[in-house]
């Protein structure tokens, strides 16, 4: 899967931590943020430390691949999660 933005990473964790079926506030006291923070980051704030975003990442389970060759990258997308589709139903919410 391809991240591109701040949103696009915003919508993975969002669309993840629903289908763990935790709320904002359990998945907040889970990596020790607050509410606030875990709705920051799921809008796609930008200036979210890095090391907290890691952290939820992995209480999600969710890890990162730097690959920086292209052909891999694009194969391996293709079994991964459909970033496209999470985001266009982010918008969809919003709209």
């Amino acid at each position: 899967m391809l991240v591109r933005t701040s949103t696009d990473l915003g919508a993975i964790i969002r669309d993840r931590r629903k289908r763990l079926k935790l709320d904002q506030s359990s998945f907040a006291k889970r990596i020790g943020v607050s509410r606030q923070w875990v709705i920051e980051v799921e809008h796609g704030h930008a200036r979210a430390e890095l090391g907290l975003v890691l952290r939820a990442l992995d209480a999600l389970g969710i890890s990162l691949d730097a690959n920086s060759e292209q052909s891999n990258s694009r194969s391996s997308e293709k079994s991964g999660v459909d970033i496209n589709a999470i985001v266009a139903k982010a918008k969809k919410r919003r709209a």
